[in-house]
């Protein structure tokens, strides 16, 4: 009767590990199994409030990075600002912040259109154009917003779709700064 029990309980923690392996897609670092190094892609910025032009490499060597993806067209996008106005302003110069727009800026968007909507949204910090859309791909975006929290040995230790309040994006970002 013990040997059922006791098979019984290692079946049920196996069943919860893998669950919770399915549940964050990946296998918790306590089994050996973190999650692995995203490789750097560099994306243009757009010269707007608090930004460049240039470009940027994301993850940043060696330092936390906060993505978040967006479009202007992305009404959900839109509602998510005022929050991360709200979360940079809480984080600060802790990680890199950046927003990505998978738009074409410079073909078929113009530059000032995104400068515009950045604009009237209060943006301040680097905003980028992942119009080949390596980064998405490598951070595994399938709508927008979504939001990566990426620490500083570049690997993923937040990310999740939708519009996310000030505190749920400031408890991501802080997953990455350990």
């Amino acid at each position: 009767m013990r040997r059922r029990h006791l098979l019984a309980g290692l079946a049920s923690v196996g069943a919860l590990g893998g669950a919770g392996a399915v549940a964050t897609g990946s296998v918790p670092d306590a089994l050996g199994g973190g999650p692995e190094p995203v490789e750097p892609v560099t994306v243009d910025t757009v010269d707007a409030p608090g930004s460049r032009d240039g470009e940027v490499t994301i993850p940043a060597d060696g330092r936390p990075t906060f993505v978040d993806f967006f479009a202007t067209w992305c009404g959900p996008c839109e509602k998510q600002m005022p929050d991360l106005v709200a979360a940079h302003d809480e984080i600060g110069d802790e990680v890199l912040f950046v927003s990505v727009t998978p738009e074409n800026v410079g073909g078929s968007v113009d530059p000032e259109t995104v400068v515009e909507w950045w604009e009237n949204h209060d943006g301040d910090w680097l905003v980028a154009a992942d119009v080949t859309a390596e980064l998405a791909a490598k951070l595994n975006v399938q709508s927008y917003p979504t939001a990566v929290a990426i620490d500083g040995t570049g690997r993923i230790r937040w990310s999740d779709y939708g519009v996310h309040t000030t505190e749920e994006i400031v408890t991501g970002i802080e997953t990455a700064l350990g």
